[in-house]
Order: C-alpha cells, then sequence, then structure tokens
C-alpha cells in the first residue's frame, strides 16, 4: 500500500509533467514505481494528460527514459504499446505489448490491447482467433463477448455478430458502450429499425445530449400532434451528421412544427436555407421548446413513417451571391472540374477520432494518379493540417486549384461545389454537403466502414448520386485511387 507520501510525489509527476520538468518527474518515479510493482505505474496517471494536451510524442519520450531502468517493467510497456498505437506506429506498438504478455500471458488488459492493434491494423482473422480462445476461457464475461462481436462485424459476418451481441446483452442489459456497438452492427447490416431504436443508447454515454429526456421527440404517429409546437435540433457529433439528417426538417414542418436548430457556425447560414427552418441559435442558452430532438436521432423519430429516409435531395441550396462568385472565378476552366479531399479533421485529443482518422485518411500524394489527367482541374476543397501537403513540390501538384483561404465556412464550400462537375473525397463531412446538394460523389472508402455507406453495396440509400470505392486491403489506397481514375475517365462536364 502507498502512504501518504506516496500519493503526495503522484501527484508532484503530474504537476512536473505538466511543467515540462521530464528529468525531475523521471526521477521521482523510478523509485515510486518500485514501492507497489501491482498497482498503476507513476506515469500512467500522464496518460490522459499526454493525448488531451496532443503531446504523445513528449510522453512517449518520458516512458522511453524511465524504461532503460526498468526494460521489463509490463505496465510501461502497456503505456508505450497504447502511444505508439494511437500514432500509428502498429507494428511497434504490437511487439511492445507482446513482449508485456511473455511475462504476463494471461493479462486481460494486455490481451484486449493486442486485439486494439490488430484491429486498427486491420488484421481482423487475427484478432478473431484470440477473441475466441478469450470467450472459451471467459464465456459469460459479457466485455469479451462484444469485443468478438465487434470484430465479426468488422469482418461483415453480421449474423454471428448479432448472435453474440444478443448474448452480451442477456449478461448487461444496461451496458451503454455494448448496446451503442449492437445498433452499429444492426445498422451496418441494414436493420434500420431495430438499430435506430438501439442507437439510443448512445445518449447515456458523456459527449451527447444533457437534455431531458422526458421531453425527448418521440416516435412519429398518426395520433402525434406537432402543430405550432417548438422542435429543438440540436448538434450532437460531427458536421456530417448534421447535414445528412437535415432532410427531415421539411417533413417535421409540414406536421406543423416549428424547428429550431441549435447548432454550428459553420452550417448556420446554410441551415437558415433548409425548407420549414424558423430559427437557428449558434451558442447561447438552451432555446425554449416543446420537444427536442439530437439530429441523429431523427431517423429513429421517423422509422415508422413513410419517408423513413427524409426528403430526396437536394435538400440544401447555396448562396447565389457566392455562386456567382465562384463561377466568375472558374469562368475560363473548359474542362471537367473535380473537387478533391483526402483527409478527414485528425481531432488528436479524442484517441478513437484519432486512429479512426488515420484509417479513413491518405496522403495527398496517393491521389498523384489523378492529377496527372490532362481533361481535368483539380479544385481542393480540403480544410485542416492536410492543406499544407500541396506545398510539397510535385509536378503533379500543379493541376490542384486551392482557394482553401476562401472557404470560411461549410456554405462558402457549398458554392464551390455548386460550381463543379463531381466531388472525390474520403470519408468526411463534404461527402454529406455534396451528396445533399445533389452533386455528383465518390467516396473513397476505408476498409470496415462507417456504419451509414452498409457493407455490400457501391451506392447509398442516402445520396443517389454516390459511388462507393472501397479499399481492397486496409491501409492500402492505390488500388482505390485506379478505380476513381477509371470512374474519372468517364465523367462529363454537366
Amino acid at each position: 500500500m502507498e502512504n501518504d507520501s506516496a500519493a503526495l510525489d503522484r501527484h508532484t509527476i503530474r504537476a512536473l509533467f505538466h511543467q515540462g520538468r521530464y528529468d525531475e518527474a523521471v526521477a521521482l518515479a523510478i523509485p515510486l514505481a518500485q514501492i507497489d510493482q501491482l498497482a498503476p505505474h507513476p506515469f500512467s496517471a500522464l496518460l490522459d494528460d499526454a493525448v488531451a494536451q496532443d503531446r504523445r510524442l513528449e510522453y512517449l519520450m518520458l516512458l522511453d527514459r524511465i524504461g532503460q531502468a526498468a526494460a521489463q517493467d509490463c505496465r510501461l510497456l502497456d503505456l508505450r504499446a497504447i502511444i505508439l498505437q494511437q500514432i500509428g506506429r502498429l507494428d511497434e506498438a504490437e511487439s511492445t505489448v507482446r513482449r508485456a504478455l511473455v511475462a504476463r500471458p494471461h493479462h486481460l488488459p494486455s490481451i484486449n490491447l493486442l486485439v486494439s492493434i490488430l484491429t486498427q491494423a486491420g488484421r481482423f482473422e487475427e484478432a478473431e482467433a484470440i477473441l475466441r480462445a478469450q470467450y472459451r476461457t471467459l464465456p459469460d464475461d459479457p466485455a469479451t463477448i462484444a469485443n468478438l462481436a465487434v470484430i465479426m462485424t468488422a469482418q461483415n459476418k453480421f449474423a454471428e455478430a448479432l448472435q453474440l451481441y444478443r448474448e452480451a446483452i442477456a449478461h448487461a442489459p444496461t451496458h451503454a458502450q455494448i448496446r451503442l456497438n449492437h445498433s452499429i452492427a444492426l445498422l451496418k447490416a441494414g436493420y434500420y429499425t431495430q438499430g435506430w431504436a438501439e442507437h439510443e443508447w448512445r445518449l447515456d454515454l458523456p459527449g451527447h445530449t444533457s437534455l431531458p429526456r422526458e421531453t425527448a421527440l418521440p416516435n412519429l404517429t398518426p395520433d402525434l400532434d406537432l402543430a405550432d409546437r417548438h422542435v429543438l435540433l440540436t448538434q450532437e457529433e460531427g458536421l456530417g451528421d448534421t447535414l445528412m439528417y437535415l432532410r427531415y426538417v421539411p417533413l417535421l414542418a409540414e406536421r406543423g412544427a416549428r424547428v429550431t436548430i441549435w447548432g454550428a457556425e459553420t452550417l448556420a447560414d446554410m441551415m437558415r436555407r433548409v425548407s420549414g427552418v424558423e430559427r437557428v441559435q449558434v451558442g447561447g442558452d438552451t432555446p425554449d421548446y416543446d420537444y427536442h430532438c439530437p439530429f441523429i436521432s431523427l431517423p429513429r423519430a421517423f422509422a415508422a413513417t413513410s419517408t423513413p429516409f427524409g426528403v430526396d435531395v437536394p435538400y440544401l441550396t447555396v448562396d447565389p451571391a457566392k455562386r456567382a462568385t465562384w463561377a466568375r472565378r472558374m469562368q475560363d476552366d473548359r474542362l471537367l472540374r473535380v473537387g478533391v479531399v483526402w483527409a478527414g479533421a485528425p481531432r488528436p485529443t479524442n484517441p478513437d477520432a484519432f486512429m479512426l482518422d488515420q484509417r479513413r485518411s491518405m496522403p495527398l500524394s496517393a491521389l498523384a494518379p489523378l492529377f496527372r489527367s490532362r481533361s481535368a482541374t483539380f479544385y481542393s476543397l480540403q480544410k485542416g493540417p492536410a492543406t499544407e501537403q500541396l506545398d510539397i513540390t510535385l509536378p503533379e501538384y500543379r493541376r490542384v486549384v486551392d482557394w482553401s483561404d476562401s472557404l470560411n465556412t461549410m456554405d462558402d464550400t457549398a458554392a464551390l461545389i455548386a460550381n463543379l462537375d463531381v466531388v472525390i473525397s474520403v470519408d468526411t463531412s463534404v461527402v454529406h454537403l455534396a451528396g445533399a446538394l445533389g452533386k455528383r460523389v465518390i467516396l473513397m472508402d476505408r476498409v470496415n466502414p462507417c456504419w451509414r455507406w452498409l457493407h455490400d453495396r457501391t451506392d447509398s440509400p442516402w445520396y443517389p448520386d454516390l459511388t462507393i470505392v472501397r479499399q481492397s486491403m486496409p491501409w492500402q489506397w492505390s488500388d482505390v485511387v485506379q478505380r476513381v481514375a477509371a470512374l474519372l475517365r468517364k465523367e462529363r462536364r454537366k
């Protein structure tokens, strides 16, 4: 057991890390780590701070430094593997956690970490084999059962995945994360009605709506009277979700609802033009409402109606003046006009989102074969850190027009898209923006995609003019780009 002095030392180590006094933090942690080797390592408390401050490389340096004095400390090996996985050094992460498992072959957190690393690498069969062995050992453990279900879902083996989820839920019926993962499997398999109902379990997790459940918009039935009722729609997760589900707003208005959107500033102007929107608020206090509904709950509300997918595209419109401005800038371009997005928002302070973005994004260099086309002009729709890749001097990049400094909001991006013939993008909000505008879209998608793109289709029930080109191997984009290039050769000016 640690004494009060040891507990104080742990707090001091954390303060030293915040101050960048790394030598002192290491010196204090080395003897402290020996007091109780079954307790969490003193540096384990720094993991969340390193992630929240995006200081992973500094943290890794600290782990390596203290590891010189305790090379076989499995606690340090696991922490190191976690960071290596998050920054995409998957081979190193795997070898590191396997070293820990040599010393502790049955240590469940290390086993689950290895499974997570293999899953991130797209090595689903290897992850499945480990989880099946764990399942035989722990047949009644809901976490093990649910983890195996996740791997089966990743391999599109939905019958077994859903059966496993039923087993897990029988053991842990109120486990919100298991229920949410179950919903994703249902939706990915195309079982929308049940999937949307199950998806409400996300609201029991942190970071979703804090508004009271009793005033949530119920499922819409012929008996539900929305006439003159104030319905508040709220931003919940990414911009893509909002863009995707704005399609339900006109239908709420048809039922007499007075719709207020409490959302993101970058979408505000565009949302104001959606048919049926009475008011858009950005920030501030909670607007008045009779019913509230996060955007992601709208499909659940409409699931039993005659319009479960909302109104047809296009349900978004562009600012005429902005559209005309872009048209003037592009008036001399007689080639096929192609918008491109090659990376999503990295969100490094959110580990799950950070690692997902590594799987869905590609380096700009992967698109170089596209840029060799002499029949197209490419317009960058990219925002964020990935725009810096355009500064690399490659001959192919000279065919990419970069006006991203003028794309201050999604409304600006929409007006530019309106002047293009086709948009080519990885799985980002721009796919939803272009699709909602009724624009031709080619989605370059990853292995084990988001549920909304289903699993065995090259088209989408959400956006009729969208074509999905999916990886045949995890992390490999070359064949995707080749297939996109072939599609592009068939495109014509609109």
